[in-house]
């Protein structure tokens, strides 16, 4: 009975530095640091260094005001449910990209107002007196926005580029924004048809419908392509994936369906990667044709490895 009761004694004080290491001393909790994500992707394209910069992103209530106008509420919300996203908000992200092509520094559309671009950009590594080119692709505040604030140009060193039927549509339509951020850089644009080319290796390719002259471009680099895609398709899911759903900001709904047809065929033939301005960021990805559709498939590291 001693040596029972020695020998659970001794274990006993054995186990009591594992307790000590189990149950340390309370220490107050971290602070919650909320939701985050970096505001820039940069990869390598060929010779030429691609940086997305998300420049704002919202929570937009009541998606189908916006999307599948044509399509009954039901449709909506299954297939909504089926994407694991939910059909009674989205979020919406606004994403320039700057290219540098290793001569010029070239920024494609500026957000809805120079504060958030520039501070994404900045958070790249860039400064605006730095954009040699800024090119737009269309004429949408959330692509303008950026351009100029009370009168001063937000890329003061920059010359720009747009496409020629686009600007022409909305030069006599008394639209505030056109006259505030675009019309007084008239003097320092360029204009641009299908097929021109904006800088060595970046040819515009018209993508007409969302708005009368919406232009895409193409970038090309030893071997290596991608198209920044703008606002041929909005949604991930309820413009790529069902290319006949009618969008709300389509100047154009039919002319806007062709587009996001020929354009998703073109890239799922080519396996080519393409930056949208409305997809999740970083906005990069690829498509499959899935069905009567398209699949969306979000970049993962094939951009690394190039």
């Amino acid at each position: 009975m001693t040596d029972m009761t020695r020998r659970h004694a001794l274990l006993a004080g054995a186990a009591l530095p594992l307790c000590a290491a189990a149950a340390p001393p309370a220490r107050a909790a971290a602070p919650m640091m909320g939701p985050a994500r970096p505001p820039f992707n940069r990869f390598n394209l060929g010779g030429f260094e691609v940086t997305t910069i998300l420049a704002g992103s919202r929570t937009v209530p009541d998606p189908q005001t916006i999307f599948g106008l044509n399509v009954e509420p039901e449709r909506f919300a299954a297939v909504s449910q089926e994407a694991m996203i939910p059909a009674d908000r989205a979020q919406f992200f606004f994403t320039p990209t700057v290219v540098n092509t290793g001569s010029e520094l070239i920024l494609f559309d500026t957000g809805l107002a120079p504060q958030g671009t520039v501070a994404a950009l900045e958070a790249a590594g860039y400064t605006p007196d730095q954009i040699d080119t800024v090119v737009i692709t269309h004429m949408h505040g959330d692509h303008i926005g950026g351009l100029m604030e009370d009168g001063a140009e937000t890329f003061a060193n920059a010359r720009y580029v747009t496409g020629a039927v686009e600007f022409d549509a909305w030069d006599m339509s008394g639209d505030e924004g056109f006259e505030a951020k675009m019309r007084p850089l008239a003097d320092k644009t360029r204009f641009l048809d299908d097929g021109g080319e904006a800088a060595p290796g970046v040819t515009a390719v018209a993508a007409f419908g969302h708005t009368p002259g919406h232009m895409a471009y193409r970038l090309e680099s030893q071997g290596k392509a991608l198209l920044i895609g703008a606002d041929f398709a909005n949604h991930y899911v309820w413009s790529l994936a069902h290319p006949d759903w009618e969008v709300r900001y389509d100047r154009d709904k039919a002319a806007a369906a062709a587009t996001r047809r020929r354009l998703l065929d073109m890239l799922a033939a080519e396996r080519m990667p393409f930056i949208g301005y409305h997809m999740p960021f970083p906005a990069l990805g690829f498509v499959e044709s899935l069905d009567d559709g398209y699949r969306y498939v979000p970049a993962s590291y094939q951009m690394m490895l190039d």
